[in-house]
């Protein structure tokens, strides 16, 4: 039997599949199909279903696509309503891998609909669990991304009470030894804790999983509700598209037309401008977001745009515009994008260079804008004076911000404060707007208020903004 686990760093997704004897089943697929298909040619094997944990919020599946291809049979729980073709897999369902078995496991809780895939080995053995969002390395899935989408909605106060039961009664029971296969890993949205390792076993989770640990109902609902991270625009939609299933990964961004030279832009369109800061700040077209290619781009595209907000792609070149096309693409926003443009001409805006003598000398003639999250800030503002608006939020609370003084902006090591001046700069033109960059990290943190500080049983390895900076 061999167990594949397949990661990609940018959504901290990690999906598997498991093969014996020339039959091959996937959980939870990325968007992109070609990686499973190349393994399943690499080990003579056919793929025969693909199992979903539950309908993702935070990227694109391909089991649709997988299932019209290879004609694999598509297994979620009858909860998600699903409107693609399948077979519902629920407590007590058996998948029969010639002689292994995959067996459902309902544990509801990061989403009313959410189970988790036990596998029995040829010998009998309760050898691995795929747990989806349930559990992960040093957390469990975060319950408040299903209040207002998906086939069962329900408060997160609700579904936290339900994480406590499926953890207690389901997955803590199991044996020790069992390996945990978790669907994501260290930087996911839909946890607050992650450890960086990508598996684990029940045994050492129950030792220092905080949220195993032993306590009531009410406090581990408290203590799970408490400081989880922003949730971006796009993870309702993506919900409800995978519980239609998405189309086709390649022909939909075959659709997508690119240009070499400038185009008329259509106005109030938006324009992600992925080049380096140095050249966007030396030369851009008025009102771009200077979003730049790295790691973490296509979580932030879709906490800046609406999933349905058209927007034009510029990119430095051809290989770049290629990669962020099939990045937008794991959130499912390839069908937004109007056109590539390469290497434009037309740029007539720039930004200035901040004085930084004269700021650290003069702070209060400068109105800082803290553009990180608001977990980030309660464990320490970087600058006392600084008016907090999460990136996520900005283009929405421009009009918060004073004009009286020249604008600074900073997050915490320089990737959101670029997209960020860039937004406030597009729509401020009275008075400069400044980044801050990377010398934010040179200035030491003020102390959190006792308030702002983190809850004593959340270990915050993994803080959810820190990890979303976005660097290359």
């Amino acid at each position: 039997m061999i167990i594949q686990q397949f990661y990609d760093k940018g959504l901290a997704h990690a999906s598997y599949a498991v093969i014996r004897t020339g039959k091959m089943i996937l959980i939870d697929p990325a968007r992109d199909p070609l990686p499973y298909y190349s393994l399943a040619a690499q080990h003579n094997a056919d793929i025969v279903g693909v199992i979903e944990t539950h309908p993702h919020a935070d990227f694109v599946s391909s089991h649709l696509e997988i299932h019209q291809v290879t004609d694999a049979v598509i297994y979620c729980s009858k909860l998600t309503g699903a409107t693609y073709p399948h077979e519902t897999f629920d407590d007590g369902d058996v998948i029969q891998l010639n002689d292994v078995k995959l067996k459902a496991i309902n544990t509801p809780g990061h989403s009313p609909d959410s189970i988790c895939i036990l596998l029995v080995d040829e010998e009998g053995k309760e050898t691995a669990v795929f747990t989806g969002d349930t559990l992960f390395v040093g957390d469990v899935g975060r319950p408040d991304l299903r209040e207002s989408v998906g086939n069962i909605t329900a408060k997160k106060e609700e579904l936290a009470k339900q994480m406590y039961l499926s953890t207690r009664h389901k997955l803590m029971t199991l044996p020790k030894n069992v390996i945990v296969y978790p669907a994501h890993g260290p930087g996911s949205l839909c946890g607050k804790n992650m450890s960086a390792d990508l598996q684990s076993t029940i045994g050492r989770e129950i030792q220092e999983n905080y949220a195993l640990q032993l306590m009531d109902e009410a406090t581990f609902i408290k203590t799970l509700t408490a400081d989880q991270p922003f949730v971006p625009k796009y993870f309702g939609y993506d919900v409800e598209l995978n519980k239609a299933g998405a189309p086709k990964f390649q022909q939909s961004i075959d659709n997508i037309v690119k240009f070499e030279a400038d185009i008329l832009l259509q106005e109030e369109i938006a324009i992600i401008d992925s080049r380096p800061k140095t050249l966007f700040s030396a030369g851009h077209i008025q009102g771009a977001i200077n979003l730049q290619d790295g790691d973490k781009f296509e979580t932030w595209l879709g906490s800046i745009l609406q999933p349905d907000e058209k927007f034009y792609l510029i990119a430095a070149d051809d290989a770049t515009a290629d990669l962020l096309v099939k990045k937008a693409a794991k959130i499912g926003y390839e069908a937004n994008i109007m056109a590539i443009q390469l290497s434009p001409q037309n740029t007539s805006e720039n930004l200035q260079n901040l004085d930084l003598e004269d700021f650290k000398a003069h702070p209060e003639n400068y109105t800082i804008i803290d553009v990180r999250n608001s977990n980030e800030v309660n464990e320490g503002k970087i600058f006392k004076q600084a008016i907090s608006i999460p990136l996520p939020e900005l283009r929405e609370r421009i009009d918060e911000i004073p004009v009286d003084k020249p604008i600074v902006v900073h997050c915490a090591a320089g990737y959101r404060s670029a997209a960020a001046t860039s937004i406030i700069a597009g729509s401020i033109s009275e008075i400069p707007v400044y980044d801050l960059g990377e010398v934010v990290t040179k200035f030491s943190p003020t102390q959190p208020s006792p308030e702002g500080r983190a809850s004593d049983h959340t270990r915050k390895v993994s803080p959810a903004g820190g990890d979303l900076e976005g660097a290359k």
